[in-house]
């Protein structure tokens, strides 16, 4: 495996240790923000999935291999097991890390993901809700480009992003912050996991990973998210699941709720650690 970039904060000598998976897939690292909430409970790594950031990757991209890096990562950090708090895609990642490394999961808060079954019908459309015929109109103009100037990858990656938030006001601000930090997007890592998702979806293992969960697993959504939330409740139905629901947060519930988030995360981790 070629170096994957990671950082830790807090007392790496204490255990368990949390672990941070972005989502994307094909984004940096953007859970910076989290880390610091709860890395006086417990240390917290996060890294760059291979092919984003400082993270360097040529070749094929698969969600096995994603777990394995995860596995590697464990490894050579001492951590014998974690507590996964994984957000977006990145619930996906620690759900399938956790079906075949389960000994290694000692608690998996599951932040805005997974989604599994039809949910992509309801995202639309509530997306095409929240964006004006022009915005829309713009958007598909600029995904259908072959290839893209700086500034018009900004205006796409701002389009597509600004509707995640609550607050469309303050979601555009946020959504042209993040087009340019969270840069560059891996689009080939993007469609290879994609493609890997639907070829083996999670829905295909639920059964699986409710008989594999760790006894404090959870989820967390916001519900002014534009993926449905039902979907989250129809998973925390199927797999037994406690889901805590953020009011008037996004996909991104940290930035519009961020005292109730810390609150459930410190929370979360007090109790991974001290049981």
């Amino acid at each position: 495996m070629k170096a994957l970039r990671w950082e830790a904060l807090g007392d790496t000598a204490r255990r368990p240790a949390v672990v941070l998976l972005h989502g994307g897939p094909g984004l940096p690292d953007y859970l910076g923000e989290l880390a610091p909430m709860v890395a006086d409970i417990a240390p917290v790594y996060r890294y760059d999935q291979r092919g984003t950031g400082g993270s360097p990757w040529s070749g094929t991209h698969s969600l096995a291999r994603h777990v394995d890096d995860l596995a590697e990562l464990l490894d050579a950090w001492d951590v014998p097991k974690a507590v996964l708090i994984g957000h977006s895609y990145g619930t996906d990642l620690a759900s399938r890390f956790c079906l075949r490394h389960s000994d290694r999961v000692a608690a998996m808060l599951l932040m805005c993901g997974p989604f599994v079954g039809d949910w992509r019908t309801g995202y639309r459309a509530e997306r095409r809700r929240r964006m004006s015929a022009a915005q829309q109109e713009r958007l598909d103009a600029l995904a259908e480009l072959p290839q893209r100037t700086e500034e018009q990858e900004v205006e796409l990656l701002t389009l597509s992003w600004f509707t995640d938030h609550a607050d469309p006001g303050r979601g555009w601000h946020w959504a042209a912050q993040d087009a340019r930090r969270r840069r560059p997007v891996n689009w080939s890592m993007n469609r290879q996991l994609g493609r890997d998702g639907r070829a083996d979806p999670l829905d295909a293992h639920l059964t699986d990973l409710r008989a594999c969960l760790p006894a404090r697993t959870e989820l967390l959504g916001g519900t002014e998210d534009p993926r449905p939330i039902a979907a989250l409740e129809a998973l925390a139905l199927r797999l037994a699941l406690p889901l805590t629901r953020i009011e008037g947060a996004g996909h991104e519930p940290w930035l519009e709720r961020p005292d109730e988030v810390r609150a459930q995360l410190r929370r979360f981790v007090g109790g991974a650690v001290a049981g």
